[in-house]
């Protein structure tokens, strides 16, 4: 059978891992795709890449195709997002010198890392993260919200960059996704203080982009990568198959690194500081559970909202998260839709079994670190 060839862009992070679990292991091809994954050095290469046709699809941070649809940054386009690849699994943390200055902090505790660094009111921190529009970036200015007097210098910094920026002094702290912050930890050049979802407990952060045009063109590959990739999140979340997992993504082609730096993301056991016993995270890192890979469009309302998007705005970023063919392409195949495709972000405490078309899709807590919600169009609290 002839293949449908997908050129598939992607940054070495381990919540890649969807687009090469589909690839490795037949799920791309028993949809008739042969899917080419190209290793990008940066994400705002690989936004080009994208927006100038040299890429079909891609792995992209969760603000990308809004920031790009309402014309922010970079090449305009308008960019949908198809699918979510990943929820949480980002990790902050700060240089061993700073992490001196800071003192005891208990970890995952944001607020008492905040009050910990409005402390140390000398000079701003400077902080890495990966790219602008990036779930790093936007959690980074909600937590640091709630404390204006605390300054913050933000310098990007490409996610296999970040141990370095830190061993030589060009950030204090760092926002980035794994496995570059066990990367850090292991070289001894900083500590971990919490991780991503102790802001916002159940955030997107990658997704499965495509341009729109290519979408409208391309519906039955769009389709077919849809379903294979919801088989590789369903297979990354059954425990048993972490193993086989981690040997894949340590292959050379894929992020050529060794298994310890990969595993902590898989197993949610993240060492905080060097030669110290690792911390059980819960929901570090999903996939596939508590329908992570659903586009929810109040999330993307969140996102424009937090990158100071009007109404018009907000409404075109809710447009690219693409439920509407969530529900076209999975729910054929028997996948479990939740009855609407928005919600009020940050309203979740415990898990919540929600009205489905299966009637059996329970969602995970979703609160943010101050208690507030997100209901757009009223942004209450």
């Amino acid at each position: 059978m002839n293949q449908t060839v997908l050129n598939c862009g992607y940054v070495p992070l381990v919540d890649c891992a969807p687009l090469v679990i589909a690839k490795e292991l037949g799920f791309a091809s028993e949809e008739g795709l042969l899917l080419n994954l190209v290793r990008q050095p940066s994400w705002s290469a690989l936004r080009d890449m994208l927006a100038l046709g040299h890429l079909d699809v891609a792995h992209m941070l969760s603000p990308m195709p809004v920031a790009m649809s309402i014309g922010l940054g970079g090449l305009p386009a308008r960019v949908d997002t198809l699918m979510v690849l990943s929820v949480n699994g980002t990790v902050f943390g700060v240089s061993n010198a700073l992490a001196e200055k800071l003192g005891e902090v208990p970890f995952g505790d944001a607020k008492a890392v905040l009050a910990a660094l409005c402390a140390r009111t000398d000079k701003p921190i400077r902080v890495g993260v990966p790219f602008h529009h990036s779930m790093h970036r936007l959690l980074l200015s909600y937590w640091t919200s709630t404390a204006p007097d605390l300054k913050i210098e933000e310098i990007t910094v490409p996610p296999p960059r970040m141990a370095h920026a830190v061993a030589d002094g060009s950030v204090d702290a760092f926002w980035v996704g794994e496995p570059w912050g066990s990367v850090a930890v292991q070289q001894d050049v900083a500590r971990l203080m919490m991780t991503g979802r102790d802001v916002w407990q159940f955030a997107p952060e990658k997704v499965l982009a495509a341009r729109h045009d290519w979408v409208e063109a391309n519906e039955s590959a769009a389709q077919r990568l849809m379903r294979a990739v919801f088989k590789a999140a369903a297979w990354l979340d059954v425990r048993k198959n972490k193993p086989l997992a981690v040997e894949i993504l340590t292959r050379s082609e894929h992020l050529s690194m060794g298994p310890e730096f990969i595993d902590p993301a898989l197993s949610g056991e993240i060492v905080a500081k060097h030669n110290t016993a690792p911390k059980q995270v819960g929901l570090f890192l999903q996939f596939h559970k508590h329908a992570a890979s659903f586009p929810w469009r109040s999330q993307a309302a969140w996102i424009a909202s937090r990158l100071g998007a009007d109404a018009v705005g907000i409404q075109k970023a809710k447009a690219c998260f693409r439920a509407d063919l969530y529900r076209q392409n999975l729910g054929t195949v028997g996948v479990d839709l939740p009855g609407a495709s928005e919600k009020e972000e940050g309203a979740l405490q415990y898990e919540t079994a929600v009205a489905s078309t299966r009637g059996h899709m329970i969602l995970a807590p979703d609160a943010f670190f101050d208690g507030r919600t997100f209901d757009f169009p009223a942004n209450s609290s």
